[in-house]
């Protein structure tokens, strides 16, 4: 099979296209024809060397898949060949996704929406399921509850604004001043240009802020949130913020995006139903991987993704 490999870390030059011996499925596993791939920070920090999730090269980078169902093994049920798949297998171990085929752990793939293209269904499971454990798993949204979500024209933000105001919360909005309206457009009731002063002299009692970049912005979106409210972060807090956290009577949540299919049937149902529209800025073939990895880094709308 063919895939993009990289033998160093560095640039997006580092990543080359190899032939690559065809995975084989294991037991629990199924051997999927990937049809596109999803990228996300994550996948250039990796590839960078800053966040050494996969350990020393040579691996292949990507977590995001979908495609067709090429080849079952042993014990899978519910399954069969042909069928559309799309899931973020392995995380954050690697599922070398930027690749024709993989075999991946049939209980953490799920059928793709009806309605999505393999691109937009390939852009969907680690921003998708990141905003969604986020919002519902670790901030337990609920029904006319005020949410904030930083980043509202990103990969996990403006799934995060669709999937919050599609389980009837409020929701604001923050956005560079190029991306406001994008981001109204995807329903959210107040969009704030973080350029223009304090986002924090914007809103006010919040119940859950989906927090994208920690450190001293975690601290300060802790000024919005109500007592009794949560901050989910999907990066490191500090002690001293989470000291601040408790004194206010708030609750701080640290997380990490995990395979879960049935996050993906969830995303799946929300797709099919309108509720959330995947917005893909640009696609690039595999042999432009690196192309498509400078591209992510000027912060585009939605996401990226490549087709394979």
């Amino acid at each position: 099979m063919r895939a993009a490999i990289q033998n160093t870390v560095g640039g997006p030059d580092v990543l080359v296209i190899a032939n690559q011996p065809d995975p084989s499925p294991k037991s629990g596993e199924v051997l999927v024809r990937i049809k596109a791939a999803g990228l996300n920070p994550v996948d250039g920090a990796v590839r960078a060397g800053y966040y050494p999730l996969l350990g020393e090269p040579p691996f292949i980078l990507g977590w995001d898949i979908s495609g067709t169902v090429e080849a079952l093994g042993a014990g899978v049920t519910g399954l069969k060949v042909g069928d559309e798949v799309f899931g973020m297998p392995r995380f954050p171990k690697q599922a070398a996704a930027y690749a024709e085929l993989a075999a991946v752990p049939a209980d953490e793939i799920a059928p793709k929406p009806k309605g999505a293209d393999h691109i937009q269904a390939g852009a969907l499971p680690l921003a998708g399921l990141t905003a969604w454990q986020g919002l519902v798993r670790h901030g337990a949204l609920k029904s006319g509850q005020r949410v904030l979500v930083h980043a509202g024209a990103g990969g996990v933000g403006h799934m995060a604004v669709q999937i919050a105001k599609a389980r009837g919360a409020w929701v604001a909005a923050t956005a560079s001043p190029d991306k406001l309206d994008f981001v109204r457009k995807l329903g959210a009731d107040q969009v704030i240009d973080y350029t223009r002063g304090d986002f924090a002299e914007e809103v006010r009692d919040i119940d859950l802020v989906l927090e994208p970049m920690g450190g001293e912005h975690a601290e300060r979106s802790l000024k919005v949130v109500k007592r009794g409210g949560v901050l989910v972060s999907l990066l490191d807090v500090s002690d001293a913020a989470k000291a601040k956290a408790s004194a206010q009577g708030i609750r701080v949540e640290r997380m990490s995006v995990v395979p879960d299919r049935e996050g993906l049937l969830e995303l799946s149902q929300l797709v099919e139903a309108k509720k959330l529209v995947v917005h893909v800025a640009r696609s690039f073939p595999l042999d432009q991987a690196g192309a498509a990895h400078a591209f992510l880094a000027t912060k585009p709308i939605g996401k990226v993704a490549l087709t394979i």
